[in-house]
C-alpha cells in the first residue's frame, strides 16, 4: 500500500526500520506543562501520533535527511563577527541530542566543526538505552565533509569517544593516509563548481546507503545545507527559533550558496510546532 504522497506504508518497511522509529519514547524535560505541541501536517506519508514524531518520507536509494539547526528570530545562525551563535536554551540542546540519537549518522561541514571543534555526543541515559534496544551503537557516525581534508587533529573532536568518518576528495584523503583519527575515509564523487570542489550528493548519499545508514542528521553549516538543497536532497527540517535578534548584514544565515529565485525556491509543509518557554521548535517537510 502507498500513501497519498507515495511514501511507504508502515507494513512495507523492513522490520529493522519499523523498530527504529518507536513513537512511545518520550525524553524527560520535553513531556512537561511548559511544552505545547501542535500537529498541523496532514499531507499523507507515515504519521506517528506522538508529539515528537512526524511524517517520514522514506527513500529507497538514499538515507532520509533531516537538517537540525537553531537560529535567531531574524534568521541568523552567527553574530556579526560570524562566530557561531550558541543561542539555544537547554531545551534546544536536549532537542538536538534527541535528533542526533535518532540518526544513524551525522553530516558536519568542516566550517561547522572548525567553529566548535567538537561534536555533541549522546549522553542521556534514556537515549542511550533506546539506541541499545534498537540494536544501534551508542553513538551515530560523525561524517565530516571536507573536500580539502584540511582539519586540525588537535581538535577535541578527535578525542571524543565517537565514530568518525571523513568524506573527502582524493587529495584530501592523502592528508589522512595511515592516520588513526578516522575509522573510514570515503572518497566522494565530486565536481568543480565556482572554482571549488563540490560533492556529487546524489552519488554520495547512495554510497552512504550501502553502509546501512538509513537516517542522517545534517548539522550544517550553511554551505553544506545549500549544496544538498540545490539537488533536492533534504527531506525535512527541525528549526529552533530562538527569542533573540542578532542582526548584521554579514551575519550567517542557515542556507548559503547562490540562493534561489523565488519561483524555484524549495517549498515547505509545516508539520509540527512545539513552544517551550518562548522557544519554538518547528518541523518542516520539504515539498516534492
Amino acid at each position: 500500500m502507498r500513501s497519498r504522497s507515495g511514501d511507504l506504508h508502515p507494513s512495507e518497511l523492513p522490520p529493522t526500520i519499523k523498530k527504529r522509529y518507536n513513537p512511545s519514547s518520550v525524553i524527560s524535560g520535553w513531556n512537561n506543562a511548559n511544552a505545547r505541541s501542535s500537529r498541523v501536517c496532514d499531507g499523507g506519508g507515515i504519521i506517528f501520533a506522538h508529539p515528537y514524531y512526524h511524517s517520514l518520507a522514506f527513500t529507497v536509494n538514499r538515507p532520509h535527511t533531516t537538517v537540525v539547526l537553531a537560529m535567531s528570530a531574524d534568521g541568523k545562525i552567527a553574530d556579526r563577527s560570524r562566530t557561531a551563535a550558541h543561542i539555544g536554551s537547554h531545551h534546544d540542546k536536549l532537542h538536538l541530542e534527541r535528533q542526533i540519537a535518532r540518526a544513524d549518522a551525522l553530516l558536519l561541514g568542516a566550517g561547522t566543526l572548525r567553529a566548535d571543534q567538537a561534536s555533541l555526543p549522546v549522553t542521556t541515559p534514556a537515549l542511550l538505552d533506546e539506541r541499545q534496544q534498537q540494536g544501534k551503537p551508542p553513538q551515530p557516525i560523525n561524517i565530516v565533509c571536507s573536500p580539502s581534508g584540511n582539519l586540525d587533529p588537535d581538535w577535541n573532536f578527535f578525542r571524543q569517544g565517537i565514530p568518525r568518518w571523513l568524506l573527502t576528495s582524493p587529495e584530501g584523503a592523502q592528508r589522512w593516509q595511515e592516520q588513526p583519527q578516522f575509522e573510514r575515509v570515503l572518497i566522494g564523487a565530486a565536481t568543480p563548481s565556482a572554482e571549488r570542489l563540490v560533492f556529487d550528493w546524489p552519488v554520495v548519499l547512495e554510497q552512504l546507503a550501502q553502509f546501512n545508514l538509513h537516517r542522517i542528521a545534517v548539522l550544517g553549516g550553511a554551505e553544506l545545507i545549500a549544496s544538498l538543497l540545490a539537488v533536492n536532497l533534504i527531506d525535512e527540517f527541525w528549526i529552533t527559533l530562538c527569542p533573540v535578534i542578532l542582526g548584521g548584514a554579514d551575519a550567517a544565515t542557515p542556507v548559503a550558496g547562490q540562493g534561489f529565485f523565488t519561483a524555484e525556491a524549495p517549498r515547505l509543509d509545516l508539520c509540527e510546532v512545539i513552544n517551550i518557554e518562548g522557544e519554538l521548535f518547528l518541523n518542516y517537510r520539504v515539498k516534492r
